[in-house]
């Protein structure tokens, strides 16, 4: 465990001692503003054109959670899937390209603990930045009423969308020494699983479940919507679990070369 939570600060340190954290965390949080204020702005203006068309009764009709909170998750998915392997492209790509690969390999460190040193940082580093989004939250409670499970559950199910991109990530910079290469490996990794689904109304009665299943997408919008259940659960963790499986069989390959 210690050598763990070792790699987790040398990999932290590495990511805010370079311009590359701040870029990350500025940018997502500007594009975030922005669809925020943008989702805000149409809620309020359909909020006055129903009241005045249909009265009172048309406000029941509109929720901050469907209007707001839920399209404002997707866009940030949406961001997740590029920005994500940009961060975890220099994970083993750049240890590699800098000399530095073989000495991991042959320290103290098991290969588990190298690699889930790195993917806790990349996890934690994740986590800030999406934590930093819930100013946006903060202000529809301060101001409006939003459903708080609702706004809960969709975050959840943001974290662990892009922990399946890290984990994902890590697994493609363990092929190559490479970082832009990597980064495109990602890039294309993350966006077939965000729209795996989307043929699966054509795809026929067991093609297209299956294609429902294995779509990010699919699970991830249950959760936007309130719904938290074990089948999603297991989805996320099975992934997780053998993305990081390969990337300790990827890094363990080259130990014995």
């Amino acid at each position: 465990m210690r050598n763990i939570l070792t790699m987790v600060g040398k990999e932290l340190r590495a990511y805010f001692v370079s311009p590359v954290a701040y870029v990350v965390l500025t940018g997502f949080l500007l594009l975030g503003g922005w669809f925020f204020f943008n989702l805000l702005s149409r809620f309020n203006l359909m909020l006055t054109l129903y009241t005045q068309m249909q009265g009172g009764e048309a406000i029941n009709r509109l929720n901050l959670n469907d209007y707001v909170i839920a399209p404002l998750m997707h866009n940030l998915a949406i961001v997740l899937v590029i920005l994500v392997p940009m961060i975890t492209m220099r994970s083993f790509a750049e240890e590699k390209k800098n000399g530095t690969y073989e000495l991991l390999l042959t320290s103290p460190l098991r290969t588990g603990e190298l690699v889930l040193g790195k993917f806790f940082a990349s996890f934690l580093f994740i986590c800030i930045m999406i934590g930093l989004t819930g100013m946006f939250p903060a202000i529809l409670l301060i101001f409006g009423n939003p459903e708080i499970g609702v706004m809960v559950s969709g975050y959840i199910g943001l974290v662990l969308l892009a922990t399946v991109f890290v984990a994902l990530g890590l697994l493609t910079s363990s092929f190559t020494e490479n970082q832009i290469v990597a980064a495109v490996s990602g890039l294309v990794a993350t966006l077939l699983l965000y729209i795996i689904g989307w043929p699966a109304d054509s795809a026929g009665d067991v093609l297209g479940p299956l294609l429902r299943y294995l779509s990010v997408t699919e699970h991830f919008a249950d959760m936007v919507k309130g719904l938290i259940d074990t089948r999603g659960l297991v989805y996320f963790g099975s992934l997780i679990v053998l993305a990081l499986f390969l990337t300790q069989r990827s890094v363990e390959s080259l130990r014995w070369r």
